[in-house]
């Protein structure tokens, strides 16, 4: 990518395969901010920003040195070098420099203002608990203390089988204070799933609760720990909060203790240990088709400065300012923009058990109301579900405050983010559609809040500290509108580091296909004519029909147009004569006029796209393989389609059983 704006400065022509520019990129148009800029950023104008992210281009280490001055250093600031090394080999920002993300989210705010709202949760069974910023810092100093004298230390492992609670964010800063890495294991894992990350991380102590609600079912996280635990003789101490207040929690004398007790017997407070900026902060599991889940290992200071850096600019949040982040703890998205970089920013922040379609989907609207939510983080995908469900939910609830929503995960459609515009904010809302991975530590493609405009459909741009380019199979770069490899070019502080105990899988599987010098997302991507980044899916999800390249998010979106369709998913599936046709899925919206009719909706793609994209089949189903944070599983849906059934990484889903209930629709078609 050129330093000022992106990989279209190079022109090889049109790559062997790729389709003209797609319809969806050809019909989204500019929407500039419906607020002015607040002034917080000192910058108003695209202008401001191009020239800012020009001159980040031109020196990185000294545009990032400049970011995290904003931030509490303990020594060695500023740093003599910025930036040292590189992408595949190793990079270091701010070498020497040390701090504490503790500290930055939490005590220099509870210095501040010790009343302020750090944290209201919700739960699901309507239980509400609150800490200011003071209390957040009183209960993570004594259980920083608390682990240390379990013997928990520097570089140690804690697994923490939590959902979204107060003592999670405890949990998490605790760590952080001393200097022990955490792995935030989803708290919707089978239990050999757990042991899994566990045996690979050799963690000391996990911290988990009695037991939590997901959709009105108990889900008993302690026994699902006990089951496992013969096996993981790493594990020295299982801390469990009282989140239900079971009567019977079975109790193993002199492993396990209470959360509560555990405070109560421990009256001193851990003062912050100074960690090195390239210090490991924790680890982050992604799930894989069928290899084992990969440990990302993010550093802890770095962390801290790419997460403040997306929520000051993606979000621009106030101190103080009422902020919900949806997602679910377990989804690198919460510690991004809700336990680190909210914080960070000094924002109150509402935590949410459950989900949020239960018991009714009014249950969203009726939090944002309550909380008096002035901007949202979020995924497509509940968009999609609240549109699914109808507008009659939203009736009654007033969400006059909302400004903003963002938004991350996965691919949005038009469809929906005109849906968002109309329904939730009546005209006035500022919709932000991001672009990160698990790896990136943040979402560097970005609108920056107030100030750039939004295209319904597209990533926005890249926030300053971020370049990449689009290639094509040979590695050449790609002309703009025309899809290729997403690739980085320059390291950036939230980037990951490495891949716990694989330092070798770290280079083959991210260094391997274009260099040392370019981190392949394994993302298929375009950049329009005004500099917008469309990630348009899986580099596997472009589906290769008779030698063109169609995308699949193009495909769903044109589905999602349609009168009636909740949600759409396109997948590949073998064909003898073209490679690959697509296969299409949909589920029918609640308040549809008619019966989804197939012929009509591939039809529809063939009018949108192009006889090339005629599919195989509309299938309509009843529902969808959801990951907890609402992404659509589509390589399941392949593999259902193609062989029917679903051996790959299951452990993600909210709810394994769907595989058996698609698995019969699709059976019965047959």
């Amino acid at each position: 990518m050129a330093a000022d704006r992106s990989s279209s400065a190079a022109t090889t022509g049109t790559p062997a395969g790729f389709e003209d520019v797609p319809a969806m990129v050809k019909e989204s148009r500019l929407v500039p901010p419906p607020r002015p800029a607040s002034g917080r950023l000192g910058l108003r104008t695209l202008d401001d920003v191009l020239a800012l992210r020009e001159r980040a281009a031109a020196d990185p280490g000294a545009y990032w040195a400049e970011v995290a001055s904003e931030l509490r250093w303990s020594s060695g600031w500023p740093p003599t070098s910025p930036l040292t090394g590189s992408l595949a080999e190793g990079f270091s920002y701010f070498p020497g420099a040390t701090g504490n993300v503790s500290v930055n989210c939490v005590d220099r705010w509870a210095e501040a203002d010790p009343d302020r709202l750090a944290v209201h949760w919700v739960g699901e069974d309507g239980t509400e608990r609150s800490w200011t910023y003071e209390e957040l810092r009183a209960t993570t100093a004594r259980f920083a203390q608390a682990l240390t004298d379990l013997g928990v230390g520097r570089g140690d492992v804690v697994a923490i089988f939590l959902p979204n609670l107060l003592e999670t964010f405890a949990a998490v800063h605790a760590c952080f204070r001393i200097g022990a890495l955490y792995n935030i294991v989803f708290s919707g894992f089978s239990p050999q799933a757990l042991a899994d990350r566990i045996v690979d991380t050799g963690a000391k102590v996990v911290v988990t609760c009695d037991q939590t609600w997901r959709r009105g079912r108990p889900l008993p996280l302690k026994a699902t720990v006990d089951q496992v635990l013969d096996e993981l003789p790493s594990v020295r101490h299982v801390v469990v909060v009282r989140r239900s207040g079971l009567a019977e929690v079975p109790m193993r004398p002199g492993r396990d203790v209470f959360f509560d007790e555990l405070l109560a017997q421990t009256t001193s407070e851990a003062a912050p240990v100074p960690l090195e900026a390239n210090e490991p902060g924790f680890l982050i599991y992604t799930s894989g088709t069928t290899a084992k889940p990969k440990g990302l290992v993010h550093s802890g200071m770095g962390f801290l400065v790419a997460a403040y850096h997306n929520c000051k600019l993606s979000l621009d949040l106030a101190p103080a300012e009422r902020y919900w982040c949806t997602a679910d703890c377990g989804w690198l998205t919460f510690p991004i923009f809700e336990i680190v970089g909210a914080l960070a920013m000094g924002a109150s922040c509402l935590a949410v058990e459950g989900a949020l379609d239960y018991p009714t989907p009014a249950r969203f609207y009726e939090l944002c109301e309550r909380f008096e939510a002035t901007k949202v983080f979020t995924a497509p995908t509940l968009v999609r579900m609240l549109a699914r469900a109808g507008d009659r939910w939203a009736a009654g609830h007033d969400l006059s405050r909302l400004e903003l929503l963002a938004l991350v995960g996965e691919p949005l459609d038009a469809p929906t983010w005109w849906w968002a515009q109309e329904h939730l904010g009546h005209g006035q809302l500022e919709i932000n559609n991001t672009y990160g991975q698990s790896e990136t530590g943040s979402a560097w493609a970005s609108s920056v809040a107030g100030v750039t405009p939004a295209k319904p459909g597209s990533c926005g741009m890249a926030l300053p500290g971020h370049r990449y380019e689009i290639l094509d199979d040979e590695g050449r770069p790609v002309r703009r509108g025309q899809v290729g490899y997403l690739t980085l070019t320059q390291p950036f502080p939230g980037l990951f580091r490495g891949i716990w105990g694989d330092p070798e899988r770290y280079r083959t599987q991210y260094f391997s296909r274009f260099g040392p010098d370019r981190y392949d997302s394994a993302d298929a991507a375009l950049e329009d004519e005004d500099g917008h980044l469309w990630v348009v899916g899986r580099v596997d999800g472009v589906i290769n029909v008779a030698a063109h390249r169609l995308s699949t998010m193009e495909m769903e979106s044109a589905l999602l147009g349609a009168p009636g369709v909740a949600e759409a998913a396109v997948v590949g599936v073998p064909h003898p004569e073209k490679g690959q046709v697509p296969l299409a899925f949909v589920t029918q919206a609640a308040d549809a006029p008619a019966p989804l009719d197939p012929d009509q909706l591939a039809e529809r793609l063939v009018q949108a796209i192009g006889p090339i994209a005629r599919p195989q089949a509309v299938l309509v189903v009843s529902t969808m393989p959801r990951t907890r944070s609402g992404k659509i599983v589509r390589r399941l849906l392949q593999e259902l389609a193609t062989t029917g059934t679903a051996t790959g990484d299951t452990s993600g889903l909210e709810d394994p059983e769907v595989l058996s209930v698609l698995a019969e629709e699709l059976s019965r078609r047959s």
